[in-house]
């Protein structure tokens, strides 16, 4: 009995985790020599229009100068790169419906168990899937080198804790796309 447990606790764990797991794209001028860039500067312009709460973005903020930093890289009046943020979200509703009604050979309800029918059920539910791009744009062209995408259920926590928790694993799981891998040319 004691290893049942054990093994349901270890099932809801690996469900809760698979559950707030973000999933990460990325995308990049394949001619971009990512060595280059050593500097950074946040693209206000660009972060003043993402509609999230100020003190989201400043937690965004906070995870990507810590992100960034981790990579070698340091803020400028004058940077290599300016870095953008934009965020969207969608309701996300999934159905699942079993209609069937039918003979169940060994049907159990109302304390009955043996042969019998049973009768369909519909299962809705809904949550917000958010997604986040970082932009990593090249000051000197003025063009996008980079950009990182993450996509996953955003929870409305009343903990600050764990919504802060949250936007690191988003922005972390990004930015491990960063840089990407130098392109090895085939003969």
């Amino acid at each position: 009995m004691k290893r049942f447990y054990i093994l349901a606790t270890l099932f809801l764990l690996l469900v809760s985790v698979a559950c707030s797991s973000v999933t990460v794209y990325s995308d990049y001028d394949r001619s971009t020599n990512f060595t280059q860039y050593k500097t950074y500067a946040f693209y206000k312009k660009g972060i003043d229009k993402v509609e999230i709460s100020d003190l989201d973005k400043k937690r965004i903020l906070r995870a990507l100068e810590r992100e960034l930093r981790a990579k070698g890289m340091t803020p400028s009046s004058n940077p290599d790169i300016l870095v953008n943020i934009f965020t969207k979200s969608r309701e996300k509703i999934d159905i699942y419906n079993n209609n069937y009604y039918g003979w169940y050979p060994w049907y159990y309800g109302y304390g009955f168990y043996g042969p019998g029918y049973g009768f369909g059920y519909t299962n809705v539910s809904s949550s917000t899937e958010g997604t986040l791009f970082i932009d990593l744009i090249d000051a000197r062209k003025k063009e996008l080198a980079w950009q990182g995408i993450g996509v996953g259920i955003l929870s409305y926590y009343k903990n600050v804790e764990k919504k802060e928790a949250r936007i690191n694993e988003f922005v972390t799981n990004i930015m491990m796309q960063y840089p990407p891998a130098p392109v090895v040319a085939s003969n």
